[in-house]
């Protein structure tokens, strides 16, 4: 029998409630553990810092948005290899390939159904989904 291992998400968003949602979500549903920055400048600090096993970031957000966010992540040898989601409005979302051009792994559009986030993230990141506490 093999242990299930905690991942560890940073989740990049401006937003309380949004921090709120997406903890409760991630942590109740597959007992990830989850780190949030308010702002980008945060998430990069954090993200260099935490070294989580991936990074859910909002697309939208005052002083650094979500790309540049991730453009300062992928300069820095210590977060280039973290894989990136977006978490973005669902217009933004027309051009899926745009986020993965970027270099993205990913995109989920807000709204989202909180009961399939972590299946979607799962899906996009490559994990087993047997490694979740569902």
């Amino acid at each position: 029998m093999t242990a299930k291992t905690t991942k560890r998400i940073l989740f990049i968003d401006d937003e309380p409630h949004m921090q709120y949602i997406v903890k409760t979500c991630l942590k109740s549903f597959a007992g990830w553990e989850v780190l949030q920055a308010k702002s980008g400048f945060e998430g990069l600090i954090k993200a260099e810092t935490e070294k989580p096993d991936a990074i859910l970031l909002d697309g939208m957000m005052p002083e650094m948005n979500g790309i540049i966010c991730l453009q300062k992540l992928q300069l820095n040898p210590k977060t280039q290899s973290l894989p990136v989601i977006f978490l973005t409005v669902t217009s933004s979302l027309t051009e899926p390939h745009r986020f993965l051009e970027l270099g993205a792994v990913g995109a989920i559009a807000k709204p989202f159904d909180p009961l399939t986030l972590v299946t979607k993230m799962t899906k996009i990141l490559g994990w087993n989904v047997e490694e979740l506490k569902l």
